[in-house]
């Protein structure tokens, strides 16, 4: 059944219930309705990707989750609580950082922590840990502007998750990267996934980083935004790059490229009436 949680059972924090979310909004003097109707609930420490095309509302969706962005009908919780602004249990990391460019990477990190009134010897061992964590431990004194795009968005990474938010969100964050640096990233997000235990909301428009990434992958329809298909990735983990070519993953890649490439028809107009019925890959385990 599409909406069914994962959860642990374990009392963990990070659960995740959208009940009927809509969310619609004015531009140019018109109403866009960006998302529609969708119910889906994520387990504590799942790890979801929310894939699709560009413009079907899966950004809006994780705004909504945030806190930054209000839902026009329908109801999101967090923990049973309702969602009506930013928290700090929840962190957000986009694909272009805001690092502050006259801090060091050692401020940046704890600028959070400072704003919550902690005190410098109390930031000292959180900052330290979470540097260590993302391996930038030696450039804490280096200013973003001398860093790399994959370490700024490392401390970017670190800078929100010093905080120890239950859920983290991310918005395409290593879209903007080389290829090469993408995949040590994407590396990276898993051991600090495996190794904080938080619940992970992930947005993407790339097939492969989805399937490599995730528990669970929702494929959007065009917009306005609805849950197109629902499954699981049964690939075990740890997962490493060498899955990318296995013969399960191509045909997990498969099925969502289908998924995709029939929106993107009907979106141009060439397809009309309901959506195909897109066969599952044998090895994927339906939900519910």
């Amino acid at each position: 059944m599409k909406g069914q949680a994962h959860s642990t059972g374990s009392g963990q924090a990070g659960e995740i219930s959208i009940r009927n979310a809509g969310i619609a909004f004015l531009a140019s003097d018109r109403v866009v309705e960006a998302v529609r109707d969708i119910s889906v609930e994520f387990g504590p420490g799942s790890f979801t990707t929310l894939l699709g095309p560009s413009g079907c509302g899966k950004s809006s969706l994780l705004g909504a989750i945030a806190g930054f962005v209000s839902l026009t009908q329908g109801v999101i919780l967090v923990d049973q609580r309702p969602v009506h602004r930013p928290d700090g249990s929840r962190g957000v990391v986009f694909q272009h950082h805001n690092l502050f460019p006259w801090k060091t990477v050692r401020g940046n990190v704890e600028f959070g922590l400072k704003m919550r009134g902690i005190r410098k010897t109390e930031r000292q061992r959180p900052v330290d840990e979470i540097l260590d964590r993302v391996k930038l431990s030696t450039f804490q004194h280096s200013y973003p502007g001398h860093l790399s795009g994959g370490m700024q968005q490392r401390v970017n990474l670190a800078r929100v998750l010093v905080n120890r938010p239950t859920v983290m969100m991310l918005d395409e964050p290593f879209a903007a990267l080389d290829a090469q640096t993408r995949l040590q990233m994407q590396e990276m997000l898993l051991e600090l996934w495996n190794g904080l235990k938080m619940t992970i909301v992930f947005v993407t428009h790339d097939v492969d980083e989805a399937v490599l990434l995730s528990d669970r992958v929702l494929v959007m329809s065009r917009r306005p935004g609805r849950i197109r298909a629902d499954f699981e990735v049964p690939l075990a983990r740890p997962r490493a790059a060498d899955q990318l070519t296995s013969t399960e993953f191509n045909r997990l890649k498969k099925y969502c490229l289908e998924l995709l490439r029939e929106e993107s028809l009907a979106e141009e107009g060439m397809t009309e009436g309901e959506p195909a019925a897109i066969q599952e890959p044998e090895f994927t385990n339906r939900l519910g």
